[in-house]
């Protein structure tokens, strides 16, 4: 069975050794997938971490296991079938493990997380660290304390607090997101509101050159502009400093480099002007304020894209309760969630919102799923089945018994699965870490290396030139937006993808997506409304329409089948007649009595029981069951009175965006656990190209492999978090 080790890796410099330790792994038979930075490889496959490190130090390099206890996924470890397709990588903590949640501040690029996570995989007693950037926080496996953790964090220069639950966790990251967004926000401000003008003003009159004129009014705008830089870039010097401590570059450092040598150059020319040139006599405060104001802006936008994507996240994790009812033997009780352990007892009634994972002990109930699986009708659940946290529970009652609580929920796992897939990269992105980890030092080579040219080869004053021309080289390599473009359009765009409720699984689906040619549809809630409705009613035997909806609905107050839903809408507001002798057939429908008729409702094997002729319904059964509706039967006395076509019908705007999508180029394909005959009318009216269907959801995964092998590119759509 396959499975994924995290290697720790020592001796890698460049990208070049990066190719060699993959190319290594990716040649061995046992191994499916390797992924290499600089630091580590994630290896997936069935050969052992022995054997992996082994290949390594074959290839020139030592790497180490970096989580001993880590296991592959199995079947089991995944309690609803319907979630069968969620990748099996999914990272979750055993039992046996502790884990700590640490809350981190000071971070601003990909090299600040691998200085972290260093920090923390060097504590004693620590197995595994996960740094979430878009998160800002840190996953612990290992026995190490919060303090030491929180210890060596801060010692690496960065802010670190210990999260004790969930809860604290997400209202503390609101807090700290808001908070940084307001001060990136008034810092932005403050530098634009100073760059901004004196940038026009420079280049339409002042031409920002010192002359005896305007000396002072210059010296003025050197103060404010070193004001801004204390105030609003503040963080970019202080951030540099702590790289340099540490021995490392980040984009920090050229930005403080950048603007502090502009700023100084300024000054000096300002007020010893007779040292330099005329033709050097140029003044950068503007552009100073500029780059603080600019990166400070693009840090404001990184942080509210940020924040909407979580919120989005944070909404699924809403769907559970604050409480649970557990059952002991001295009664019922309310307890708060997070006292809720595996083992317990647990009640639910109609209404409730399952607060954790379990199986039913006793009682029957209609759960809905769709949070999860995307399937509007809810399924009938009785003692051995399963329930998940965040379900709603429509009809019934039952006692289950907690399986998985907290964290090691399916709807945790899945949450924690999409938040790590957000700090993702693609392979554009992996490129653009490796080129911006050695950006900073080459640039300033540069600067060195064409101040030397000018110091040995230019003209007099030579060290006047060789600080100009460094200085140039250093205000033009600033911002790096080599390391800004990439991490930007990556947060930005899974933000905004979020607020209209789609999750990108991850970084390297963005970068896929341009080479798409199929797209594969779920039919239940994507491209239909949802929600069964009652589309056509055809009477018999001299019956009103008004009449037989009024009896069907009278029947159907006393039901718990999904399609009872839709018949009492059509029915509306008109007041219904009592039913008295009311019974469930199961498998069959119901019957009763009301205002003296005797009435069965359900489908045509439940007529045909009762001896009711429905010849006269043959042809009409035939054309509704052919345009994907399902038809209730409707008997009074004896007689065959009605037919209520129930369907899910088309969205509204589905046929014109399917139109578009065709007129784009991509093959429709619609993927599907309904019956053939349902789907082929749904996909006829909607203009699909292709038709999957009767397909189990832990089939689903293996239709698109299908589809995959034939050379597609596909990217599947879906409601459902399974999908």
């Amino acid at each position: 069975m396959s499975q994924t080790i995290d290697l720790t890796l020592d001796g890698l410099s460049c990208g070049h050794c990066v190719k060699r330790v993959k190319e290594s792994l990716e040649q061995r038979p046992d191994v499916e997938l390797a992924d290499v930075t600089v630091t580590e490889a994630h290896v997936t496959g069935t050969a052992s971490a022995d054997a992996l490190i082994e290949t390594i130090k074959q290839a020139g390099y030592g790497a180490t296991l970096s989580h001993p206890k880590a296991k592959p996924l199995t079947e089991s470890s995944i309690p609803s079938e319907a979630l069968a397709a969620v990748p099996h990588e999914l990272p979750v903590a055993t039992a046996d493990e502790e884990s700590q949640q640490l809350l981190l501040s000071g971070m601003s690029c990909a090299s600040c997380v691998t200085r972290v996570q260093h920090a923390l995989q060097s504590v004693p007693g620590v197995t595994q660290a996960r740094v979430n950037l878009a998160e800002r926080t840190a996953l612990v496996m290992g026995s190490a304390s919060a303090a030491d953790l929180v210890q060596a964090v801060e010692k690496a220069g960065y802010g670190a607090e210990a999260i004790e639950d969930d809860i604290k966790r997400r209202e503390r990251q609101q807090e700290t997101a808001i908070a940084t967004m307001k001060r990136f926000r008034w810092q932005a401000i403050v530098a634009l509101a100073v760059g901004i003008p004196v940038m026009v003003w420079g280049m339409i009159g002042d031409n920002m050159m010192v002359t005896g004129d305007n000396r002072s009014l210059w010296l003025a705008i050197g103060l404010i502009t070193l004001a801004v830089m204390v105030f609003a870039g503040g963080h970019f010097y202080r951030n540099a400093w702590k790289s340099l401590l540490n021995g490392t570059a980040t984009m920090d450092t050229l930005v403080a480099l950048g603007t502090g040598v502009a700023w100084l150059y300024s000054m000096s020319v300002n007020l010893w002007p007779q040292w330099f040139p005329m033709e050097a006599r140029h003044l950068y405060y503007e552009a100073s304020a500029m780059i603080i104001g600019l990166i400070n802006l693009g840090h404001m936008l990184e942080a509210r894209a940020r924040q909407r994507s979580s919120k989005a996240l944070e909404k699924l994790l809403d769907l559970t309760p604050p409480t649970a009812r557990v059952v002991t033997e001295d009664g019922e009780k309310s307890v708060p969630l997070a006292d809720v352990q595996p083992g317990m007892l647990l009640r639910l009634t109609t209404g409730d919102r399952v607060p954790v994972d379990g199986e039913i002990t006793q009682g029957e109930a209609w759960l809905d799923e769709a949070m999860l699986t995307g399937e509007p009708i809810p399924q009938q659940k009785g003692e051995g089945d399963s329930v998940h946290a965040g379900t709603v529970v429509q009809d019934g009652s039952v006692l289950f018994r907690a399986s998985a609580v907290g964290s090691h929920t399916t709807l945790s796992r899945i949450i924690r699965m999409v938040r790590q897939a957000q700090s993702s990269k693609p392979e554009i992105g992996q490129l653009a870490d490796k080129i911006s980890a050695v950006f900073v030092p080459v640039v300033v080579a540069i600067a060195l290396f064409s101040a030397a040219i000018w110091y040995f080869f230019g003209p007099a004053p030579q060290i006047v030139y060789t600080l100009v021309i460094a200085t140039t080289v250093l205000i033009i390599a600033c911002p790096c937006a080599l390391g800004l473009a990439t991490p930007m359009s990556i947060i930005s765009g899974v933000g905004r993808a979020a607020e209209f409720g789609v999750l990108v699984r991850d970084a390297d689906a963005l970068q896929r997506a341009s080479t798409l040619d199929t797209l594969v549809f779920d039919k239940t809630g994507t491209l239909t409304e949802g929600k069964p409705q009652v589309v056509a009613v055809k009477t018999f035997n001299g019956v009103e329409e008004a009449q037989a909806l009024r009896l069907a609905a009278a029947l159907e107050q006393g039901s718990s089948h999904p399609l009872a839903h839709a018949i009492l809408e059509k029915a509306g507001d008109d007041k219904l007649p009592q039913v008295n002798g009311f019974r469930t057939l199961r498998g069959l429908g119901v019957s009763g009595e009301a205002e003296g008729h005797q009435l069965l409702l359900g489908n045509q094997a439940l007529l045909n029981e009762q001896h009711v002729a429905t010849d006269d319904m043959t042809a009409e059964i035939t054309a509704q069951a052919s345009q994907g509706s399902t038809p209730v039967l409707l008997a009074i006395d004896g007689k065959a009175a009605a037919l209520l076509a129930v369907r899910d019908p088309l969205r509204s705007d589905s046929i014109a965006a399917l139109e578009r999508l065709h007129n784009a180029g991509y093959r429709l394909v619609m993927l599907t656990g309904d019956n053939p005959t349902t789907a082929n009318a749904i996909a006829k009216e909607a203009g699909i190209d292709e038709v999957i269907a009767g397909v189990l959801p832990d089939g689903k995964a293996d239709a698109i492999k299908r589809l995959q092998s034939q050379g597609r590119q596909v990217a599947m759509v879906g409601d459902g978090i399974n999908d």
